[in-house]
């Protein structure tokens, strides 16, 4: 569970809302997903979307969130820094922000069909503004996100200090 944001707002990402045209419908994971923001969007504009998180209370709080709007994405209970199992070229689209656990990174990688896209955002060290953080192992480097797809496609990406001065980068990209 640690390095892992939830958001409280119940707003979806402005990044995962800038780019929603970018995106191939079909079938979408939503990883760490907290309260569901963003996999109840996704659900709302006609995705079928799974959502995991490790918390019992977030998945209560998302399944909520859903029920006001009408949708009913799949929410599970997953811990992923233990063993997780995702099916392989299952998704045209997996999401993830502020999580970072970078093992999981491949089977993400995996669990994407071809052509499917990988949408990312969460948190980065800078030091330089902030300081020396407490847990770095859950924060990227600079250009991190850039090396962990480098076998992807890109078509966007930003880094840098953004929604309420948090220093973040964010992804997307095609598997090829």
């Amino acid at each position: 569970m640690m390095g892992h944001v939830h958001d409280r707002s119940g707003q979806p990402s402005p990044f995962l809302v800038d780019h929603i045209g970018l995106l191939p419908k079909g079938r979408v994971l939503d990883v760490a997903m907290g309260r569901g923001r963003n996999a109840v969007y996704l659900a709302r504009q006609g995705f079928e979307v799974e959502g995991v998180d490790i918390s019992g209370e977030a998945l209560d709080a998302a399944r909520l969130l859903a029920e006001s709007f009408g949708v009913s994405p799949a929410l599970r209970l997953m811990d992923l820094e233990k063993d997780v199992s995702l099916p392989k070229e299952a998704y045209d689209v997996v999401v993830c922000f502020n999580y970072l656990h970078r093992p999981l990174i491949p089977r993400l990688k995996q669990a994407l069909r071809l052509g499917g896209m990988m949408v990312y955002e969460t948190y980065i060290v800078d030091q330089a503004r902030f300081g020396k953080p407490k847990n770095p192992e859950h924060l990227l480097k600079h250009n991190e996100l850039l090396k962990l797809f480098q076998d992807f496609r890109c078509l966007r990406y930003h880094e840098g200090i953004m929604e309420r001065r948090k220093a973040i980068a964010g992804y997307i990209g095609v598997k090829i």
